[in-house]
């Protein structure tokens, strides 16, 4: 294939575009966002989990404190029946000696029931404490979350924009350059990552393999226009007075 060299060399300038273009596509794919909010969504997913065991452990306590305090008042309530039974001293001797001693079961009855009812109070705020606890973690971790989540769209839109840029900047080139060498350079660009590269000092900018040397003697008498390309990796090489040859 011929190539006007200045073409050639102008092969260059849009590998540098499409290099950046590759650069800025695995920047976009392997942002450290994308694995900070797995890490974190793991650790939400675990913390929601003690969040709703101890929010259980809380509910069951408020039903048993419930239940206790039902038993209270219902534990007065028969008192206080016994008691105005008692004040009102009518009946046997016996019926109110038997109120007497009711009174003195439904009091240690409610001396128990009010100590039960004391202790899952007790328990049920440490247990509000710890879920307090890990509703706030749970605020935090989100918080953070958020955070981590506006950097990352604030960098695609960084990279959106500088892709953007790259891509208005590719056109003109391609437009310029002649249409079998820029189909020869996408080919080889597809099979291999990239299309062109200097050939500096011998070697070759893609696969920095220094050429042999009869292929140095084989490029120095190839014409200008002859697009080469290396034997090793199969890449166009751009040859400039940087070549060496």
């Amino acid at each position: 294939m011929k190539a006007d060299p200045q073409a050639q060399r102008r092969m260059l300038d849009l590998q540098a575009v499409d290099t950046s273009l590759a650069q800025l596509a695995h920047k976009r794919k392997n942002l450290p966002e994308y694995a900070e909010l797995d890490r974190l969504a793991r650790e939400l997913s675990a913390l929601e989990d003690e969040r709703v065991r101890v929010q259980v452990g809380v509910d069951d306590l408020d039903r048993d404190i419930s239940r206790l305090e039902n038993d209270i008042d219902q534990v007065r309530a028969r008192a206080a029946k016994d008691q105005a039974r008692l004040d009102a001293g009518t009946g046997p001797a016996r019926e109110l000696e038997a109120l007497q001693h009711e009174l003195g079961t439904l009091a240690r009855r409610q001396g128990e029931l009010e100590d039960a009812e004391l202790e899952l109070m007790e328990q049920r705020e440490s247990a509000q404490n710890s879920l307090d606890e890990v509703e706030q973690r749970l605020a935090a971790l989100r918080e953070k979350r958020d955070e981590v989540e506006r950097t990352r769209d604030q960098t695609l839109a960084e990279i959106g924009r500088e892709e953007e840029f790259r891509r208005s900047g590719r056109t003109p080139l391609v437009s310029d350059l002649p249409a079998d060498l820029v189909a020869l350079y996408e080919r080889i660009r597809e099979q291999t990552g990239m299309g062109a590269a200097l050939l500096r000092s011998g070697r070759c900018g893609a696969c920095r393999l220094e050429l042999s040397g009869s292929e140095r003697t084989r490029l120095k008498a190839a014409p200008a226009d002859e697009v080469v390309r290396c034997e090793e990796c199969g890449r166009i090489m751009v040859r400039t007075e940087e070549s060496g040859l």
